[in-house]
């Protein structure tokens, strides 16, 4: 099980965590770059107000990419299967590579761009199908734990990307093309390893109807002699959805049996994109300056940002299966809630004394602690254990769709909220984390230790009523 964890973890989210960090490295390259082929094709200088065009489509073509993969990815684990689908994401993720890996000796940034998109097309496609795997494979008492792998690999991934991305290694000028096509080493290793591992059981009997494959991956899983009692699981889970197809994304928002699951998974995504974690990264560097850390050595103590959400991503795996998925993600909001206040008042007295710089600054890393601790891993985990087989991929097709739209909008508003309230931009997220607290607290029922049956009958009466 550990190891299934790792082979469908280093082509999945890792791809996502990876692709988000290692464009900050070579902007200033790209620029040149830019600049340089321009100058080359039409014998003119690059208007200054076209090249932050041309950049900004670079970067942001990504959550575009990623939006169009949320939209299939349920589908290809339908029609493909949860491994035919990963298996086959990692021929995006190799063309991608290799498209950006040219675009600089062709003198071709079109190249670039569509490479980017494809590279967020499986970013995409790895969110919604990688949880999916691991949340059907896992037996209910390691659920939690494993299911925090998605959360794992992808806060590891922007940590690899931080640091391959410094300048001595391959964020220098020459090296930034093998930087961007750099992502096809994990979906190299995926191809190599991931099959070597079974289909998940629960689509084999539920979607596919084939018991034989269904017990031989277990036995796989679980070993000869404790696979009867997950089957037994699958099998009532297969007796209760009694034939029915998997269902459309659209068909979820008329059904009127998982309409609090849907809102809860809206409410909750929507509310760890729009947290202020985004906020917080966008002012790490001006904080960082403001204690005095000289900007050669800022990439380095941006390090430090990236390891503690992969600390907080490791803790969380520990904790989620003894603490519970409701005290962890509500106490997480409600700490984020109280950084927030601290930032606030320490970016507005910052130039008072000479000590407040630091507040602010480990005010930083207890912000991404917390979110790394609730908000951050457990989403995902919820989302698999909220909906049962029939509506899981499409429950994780939308999720992702508003991810990635939420994604989108808060790098498209974000500098506008921070030039317009300057710190106070943080009471703005201080607000959003208290409601979504509030929501969870009053919405959602502990699900540890259950099966995705007992799961339905607690949201049984939110949505037929207390008389149901």
């Amino acid at each position: 099980l550990f190891l299934a964890v790792c082979a469908v973890g280093i082509g999945g989210t890792f791809q996502y965590g990876y692709n988000v960090s290692i464009i900050n490295a070579p902007t200033q390259h790209i620029h040149r770059f830019l600049n340089e082929t321009w100058t080359t094709r039409y014998h003119k200088e690059l208007n200054p107000d076209l090249l932050t065009f041309l950049w900004s489509v670079i970067a942001s073509i990504f959550s575009l990419g990623g939006l169009c993969g949320a939209l299939i990815g349920g589908s290809m684990a339908i029609r493909l299967g949860r491994k035919g689908a990963l298996l086959m994401n990692n021929i995006i993720a190799i063309l991608a590579s290799i498209l950006m890996g040219i675009s600089f000796p062709t003198g071709l940034f079109e190249l670039l761009i569509v490479g980017r998109f494809l590279i967020g097309i499986n970013s995409g496609v790895g969110l919604c199908v990688q949880p999916l795997y691991i949340g059907e494979v896992a037996p209910k008492h390691l659920r939690g734990g494993m299911a925090m792998g998605s959360s794992i690999f992808l806060t590891g991934g922007i940590l690899t990307g931080q640091i391959i991305g410094l300048r001595e290694l391959l964020g220098g000028e020459t090296y930034w093309p093998l930087l961007l096509s750099s992502s096809c080493f994990p979906a190299f290793a995926q191809l190599l390893f991931l099959p070597w591992f079974p289909e998940s059981p629960r689509y084999l009997l539920i979607d596919r109807g084939d018991e034989l494959s269904c017990a031989k991956a277990l036995k796989r899983f679980h070993g000869s002699s404790d696979y009867r009692r997950e089957m037994e699981d699958i099998q009532r889970e297969c007796f209760a959805v009694d034939g029915e197809k998997p269902k459309k994304p659209w068909q979820l928002f008329t059904d009127r049996g998982v309409r609090w699951q849907l809102i809860t998974v809206i409410v909750m995504t929507m509310g760890q994109q729009l947290s202020g974690i985004n906020a917080i990264y966008f002012y790490a560097t001006y904080i960082f300056k403001q204690a005095g850390i000289s900007a050669e050595k800022i990439p380095y103590v941006t390090l430090g940002t990236g390891a503690c959400e992969c600390l907080t991503a490791l803790t969380c795996g520990l904790l989620i299966d003894y603490v519970g998925r409701r005290y962890l993600i509500i106490g997480g909001y409600l700490l984020m809630s109280l950084w927030s206040t601290v930032l606030t008042f320490s970016l507005t007295y910052q130039d008072l004394y000479w000590w407040v710089p630091y507040i602010s600054m480990a005010s930083i890393f207890a912000f991404i602690l917390s979110f790394g601790l609730g908000p951050g891993g457990i989403t995902n985990t919820l989302t698999a254990e909220l909906f049962i087989q029939s509506s899981r991929p499409a429950a994780y097709m939308i999720a992702g769709t508003i991810s990635w739209i939420s994604f989108f909008t808060i790098g498209m508003l974000f500098p506008f909220i921070v030039n317009g309230l300057k710190q106070y931009c943080f009471l703005v997220f201080l607000l959003e984390c208290s409601l979504v607290a509030a929501f969870i607290f009053l919405v959602i029922p502990e699900t540890k230790n259950k099966s995705f049956l007992e799961i339905k009958k607690e949201f049984h009466k939110l949505n037929f009523g207390r008389n149901a």
